[in-house]
């Protein structure tokens, strides 16, 4: 009996060891892993020169940061998707947090805007594929800061080419005119706004002035009204594209450059190459400026757009996001508010 007893009691003691051995084990592991990645963060914050005014601020932002790494990490190990994520330099923000910083559509309309003529409608034959690019009508790409002004390197980015595709000659227009000027109504510098107003603007105003005017500093200051009272390139009105069609935003932008707005929250944050797909939805929060579209090897067809969130970010700081998707509004809702400038 005695012998049963000590049996019992060494597989009793046997039992705890294993078991604390298993728990020590993964928690060793979550540590390490822990440890591996906290490491990653730092070289992170290295190459962006990130620094928090705080360990209790250095702590949040991690887990911000492993969250997002989680994400994409995720997201990249998927090889049938046809695009890649990358830890970038937005990785320590929240989704709320990077829509409130580098958006700036303030929406649809609930009451929208006069319905406007549309010189393409006619247009039956367009390009299989075309890059607004080697055409010498973009601009390089720019950087709006933590400021909401989408809208106006939207606006800035379709009228540059524009006035380039009219005149032959490409000049850099002050999105920060807009920004200072353009308020007042519907536009609210830093805390968005819309391309078509800023259209209406640039029209009233007989013309913007150009970028070495009027440079961009990323934040609202009074109108500079003797740099505004000095334009650089004019137009004679705006065109919105008509809603939800696709086949009509592809003839405007077979002819020129398009402000195009979408949904940037989600993917568009940590984008780094390929054709965006997938869900992705239509409430409107982000302008870019469509400079053409094609189709990949793979038989996706896409749209390319000039982003103005700096070149560090996607493509040298542009994305491509797929095109002729079943859903009326294209993919995160670029087909439903266009608009470009004519001359």
């Amino acid at each position: 009996m005695e012998f049963i007893n000590q049996v019992h009691s060494k597989c009793i003691c046997l039992c705890l060891i294993l078991i604390f051995g298993a728990w020590s084990s993964e928690a060793t592991s979550r540590n390490l892993e822990d440890a591996a990645m906290y490491e990653r963060y730092e070289q992170w914050m290295t190459r962006y020169g990130r620094q928090y005014s705080s360990m209790n601020e250095k702590e949040t932002r991690f887990n911000v940061f492993k969250k997002n790494v989680a994400m994409i990490d995720s997201s990249n190990s998927d090889v049938n998707k046809p695009y890649k994520l990358s830890v970038n330099q937005f990785a320590d923000l929240t989704t709320e947090e990077f829509k409130s910083q580098r958006t700036g559509f303030k929406g649809l309309r609930d009451t929208p805007p006069p319905t406007t003529s549309f010189k393409y409608e006619n247009v039956s034959i367009v390009p299989s594929s075309i890059d607004w690019r080697t055409k010498g009508a973009v601009m390089p790409v720019k950087d709006q800061g933590q400021c909401g002004s989408c809208w106006a390197f939207a606006t800035v980015g379709a009228l540059e080419g524009a006035l380039q595709l009219a005149t032959g000659e490409l000049v850099s227009m002050s999105e920060q005119e807009l920004v200072d000027c353009n308020v007042g109504g519907e536009n609210e510098g830093c805390m968005g706004g819309y391309p078509d107003v800023a259209f209406l603007y640039i029209i009233e105003k007989h013309g913007l002035t150009n970028e070495a005017n009027y440079p961009y500093t990323a934040t609202d200051n009074m109108c500079n009204t003797k740099e505004a009272d000095s334009p650089s390139g004019s137009i004679t009105g705006y065109e919105d594209v008509p809603v939800n069609s696709e086949q009509d935003l592809l003839k405007a932008v077979a002819n020129q450059p398009v402000s195009v707005c979408i949904q940037a929250e989600g993917l568009f944050q940590s984008y780094s190459s390929g054709v965006l797909t997938g869900d992705c939805g239509t409430d409107l929060d982000h302008c870019v400026t469509a400079i053409g579209y094609g189709t990949t090897d793979q038989g996706i067809d896409y749209w390319l757009l000039k982003n103005s969130w700096g070149t560090e970010w996607g493509e040298e700081g542009y994305v491509r996001i797929q095109r002729n998707i079943e859903a009326v509004e294209g993919m995160c809702g670029i087909a439903t508010s266009a608009s470009y400038a004519t001359v």
